[in-house]
């Protein structure tokens, strides 16, 4: 029971973290970068939905990593998996700004480690 409250707590951490950076932050650099491509940068409800999901698969992911690596491994991992991967397939799709990695690098680092840092505390 102790490893799922870990993985809500971690899950909601990112999600909190997500909407912060995307919302609040940096909302108004993706509404221009869309626009700019002739896009619309929509935030509809069944978004929310999908990136919690995908919060939640981080925050598993995390768990299950600490089981098998150290903490300094499981961040790495981890943030390669979600994020760098995702980065790919936004540049892939051409709808990355680029210059945004200056400041989703750091934050999205400090996103794990702390997720990271509320699976170890919680499931012990």
């Amino acid at each position: 029971m102790r490893k799922l409250f870990a993985v809500v707590a971690a899950g909601i951490w990112i999600i909190i973290s997500e909407f912060l950076r995307n919302e609040v932050l940096f909302k108004s650099y993706w509404m221009e970068h869309f626009r700019g491509l002739g896009l619309s940068f929509e935030t509809l409800p069944i978004n929310g939905v999908f990136w919690s999901l995908w919060s939640f698969g981080q925050a598993y992911l995390i768990l299950r990593l600490l089981e098998k690596f150290s903490f300094p491994d499981t961040v790495l991992l981890a943030w390669l998996v979600c994020f760098p991967m995702m980065w790919l397939v936004l540049f892939n799709l051409q709808v990355l700004p680029v210059a945004l990695l200056l400041f989703a690098v750091p934050l999205s680092l400090f996103e794990v480690v702390v997720a990271g840092w509320i699976v170890v505390k919680m499931k012990s």
